[in-house]
């Protein structure tokens, strides 16, 4: 039977495209818009039907269409005044993507005809994603009870699995290919719990990234929101869910990263795709200059979303439900989480976040925040509440700092390696509240870290512009690969000195993919746009012995809660006993004049917890340092480094150089 509308029939309380047993509901937003269309499509990507939504209420256009269900292919066309100096870009020959569609049949591509203006406007139906209708979930996941991660680990989709060797050909490059046994195995050896995947909502290239040869391999440049973009997912998005089900059964939480700050229709040049030719004025924010409208870019994007529109609001929140509800996810971790709290400073009180965090379903999984954005007054570490944690950037420049051996530095590793209290106890939170890293995916890998004094991008096209100048790093005397093996030797412990440092430390540890395996990118600090062997995780030439470093170090994390109990260190005497004491190499407990050394290179850390005792000392000089020990028959529970031994004689233990030592 031929699809027919259902006059005044549609209705406007579940936005997107619904399947009832009439047909199918469709419903979309826009305050500014004069006409809606929904536009059919054939398997052969015809254009085969095209009905006005004729039902209008609150801003919502709606219609029901009979005789089409679930596989129907569809887009939207919308009318009203163009006039782009006052943002609005109404434009009937622009097919527009369904905000709320989840499911595209096809990537997203650049064309120069997607921003073309009206009057020049052609047909870009042959260029855009065409959304799949598909049916509600029979089997809703109810969120796992909520607990603290005790180990995240950020990964690449495609990254991560183009050269798996046990990840079949098809399944390289997908959510499917994370599904494959060994994949999970290593997750479970290292001991991951809480695998964060980067972006996976559908996405476009940034502008100038076709004429160079790139593509964006991140995925911070989503379009569609609800729709898993079809790289990672081809046969559609249940296989996230089925892929969140798997890790669920491994014990392992599956988180988001999500981008509700920007989209990828850019800036006034960018491509017009869905929400730019539906209601710009809703979904985006604008200030006027000389009585025009321009995008406000408090993202570096190019557009800002307008988070406390009401509209944009049930965007974010229906469209995080459904992850957690139809897809199994477990959390989420929010990229330029300020911007949520926008109106248009940050406002830590926003309506948008107090949604999230009063949400039912929302408020039930994790929240993990990264806290800044590059507009004004966007740095906000420590300002998220009780409901979220948060990326801690102050721990990574501190123990880089350190560890590089900048001056005066010795009070900051204990405040960061003690949890960052100065930021994080406040209103009841606890150390876990601060995400603790030394490298995630926009800046070097580990590896690099010690490898290189500068960034090295040359490869993405921009003359090296692009990417942090300010990284501390070193390069232990070689800029770059070398075939001197002391070199290679000194880059390999500082490495492991500062992995010990991070699993060592009160907070949650976050690692990225592959600096377990001592990844390189070749100096690329940036490297969004290199969908290719620069960011694919070489599993065939990773280091074996750093995996298992940082297997046995969480091991060693959870088995000893003086290390790892989440509570703030007082160093005040409960019961004859100190939960922390701060000692100088030379046993004395660290005095003022101690801390104010500005070439003080090696500190003590005594944990006790009721029976649990241990001491870590951290050594950045390059020679052995003898430690005097507190009284007590002490062993060596773990070290980073592996070619020396910290011999303990006569109440001293030697800390090899440039080592982290835990003695229980």
């Amino acid at each position: 039977m031929k699809p027919e509308l259902v006059p005044n029939a549609g209705r406007t309380d579940a936005l997107g495209a619904t399947v009832t047993p009439e047909g199918v509901n469709f419903a979309v937003y826009s305050e500014s818009a004069t006409h809606i269309w929904v536009c059919l499509f054939d398997e052969s990507d015809q254009e085969i039907d095209r009905f006005e939504l004729d039902v209008h209420q609150d801003n919502i256009r709606a219609g029901l269409i009979a005789n089409i269900g679930a596989g129907a292919r569809y887009g939207l066309r919308a009318d009203g005044p163009y006039d782009p100096d006052q943002a609005l870009f109404f434009d009937p020959n622009k097919l527009l993507v369904d905000p709320y569609a989840r499911h595209l049949d096809r990537v997203f591509v650049r064309s120069p005809r997607l921003r073309l203006a009206r009057e020049d406007g052609v047909d870009t139906a042959p260029l855009v994603p065409k959304a799949i209708v598909r049916s509600g979930a029979d089997d809703l996941s109810k969120p796992r009870k909520k607990k603290v991660p005790n180990l995240f680990y950020e990964l690449n989709v495609r990254g991560f699995t183009m050269q798996h060797p046990s990840v079949q050909g098809p399944l390289r490059g997908t959510v499917a290919g994370l599904t494959t046994k060994r994949v999970i195995d290593h997750f479970k050896f290292l001991g991951v719990d809480t695998v964060q995947l980067m972006p996976t909502a559908a996405w476009i290239d940034e502008g100038h990234l076709p004429a160079l040869g790139l593509t964006n391999a991140w995925g911070y440049n989503p379009v569609a929101y609800f729709a898993v973009d079809p790289r990672l997912a081809p046969r559609g998005p249940q296989e996230l869910r089925v892929m969140t089900d798997a890790y669920r059964k491994a014990g392992i939480s599956v988180i988001l990263d999500v981008v509700y700050n920007h989209t990828g229709e850019g800036d006034s040049q960018g491509p017009i795709l869905s929400m730019m030719g539906l209601d710009p004025q809703t979904y985006y924010r604008w200030v006027e200059v000389d009585g025009k409208k321009r995008l406000v870019n408090d993202t570096g994007t190019g557009n800002t979303l307008r988070c406390d529109h009401p509209a944009v609001q049930r965007l974010v929140i229906e469209s995080l439900r459904y992850y957690v509800e139809e897809l199994g996810v477990s959390g989420f971790r929010f990229d330029l989480a300020t911007v949520l709290g926008r109106d248009p400073a940050f406002n830590p009180e926003a309506e948008m976040l107090q949604k999230i965090k009063s949400d039912p379903v929302l408020s039930q999984v994790i929240l993990v925040a990264e806290p800044w954005d590059p507009g004004p007054g966007g740095y906000a570490v420590g300002q998220f509440g009780p409901e979220f944690q948060e990326h801690n950037d102050t721990y990574r420049d501190e123990v880089r700092a350190f560890w590089k051996g900048e001056p005066a530095k010795i009070g900051a590793l204990a405040g960061k390696v003690s949890g960052s209290a100065e930021i994080f106890d406040i209103a009841g939170r606890k150390p876990s509240a601060g995400v603790n890293m030394l490298a995630v995916h926009d800046g070097f890998t580990l590896r690099d870290l010690v490898s290189y004094n500068d960034k090295h991008n040359e490869a993405n096209g921009e003359n090296n512009r692009d990417g942090h100048n300010h990284n501390s790093s070193w390069n232990c005397g070689a800029e770059g690969e070398t075939e001197d093996a002391g070199i290679i030797a000194a880059r390999k412990r500082d490495l492991r000195a500062l992995l010990a440092t991070l699993f060592l430390s009160r907070g949650a540890p976050l690692i990225q993919q592959g600096d377990e395996m001592y990844r390189t990118q070749g100096g690329n600090n940036n490297a969004y746009a290199q969908d290719n062997e620069i960011t694919w995780l070489d599993w065939e030439d990773g280091d074996g012995s750093i995996v298992n470093l940082v297997a046995a170090l969480n091991t060693f994390r959870k088995a000893h809660p003086a290390v790892s109990h989440d509570h703030w260190l007082t160093g005040q005497d409960r019961h004859g006993v100190r939960d922390v004491v701060w000692l100088h190499p030379e046993g004395r407990e660290m005095t003022e004049a101690d801390w104010n050394d500005s070439q003080a290179s090696v500190l003590g850390m005594h944990l006790r917890h009721k029976d649990d005792d241990v001491l870590v000392w951290f050594n950045r000089r390059v020679e052995p340092v003898v430690a005097r020990l507190p009284e007590g028959d002490w062993s060596v529970g773990i070290q980073s480094d592996d070619g020396s031994e910290a011999p303990i004689t006569e109440g001293t233990a030697t800390l090899p150089p440039r080592s982290v030592v835990a003695l229980v």
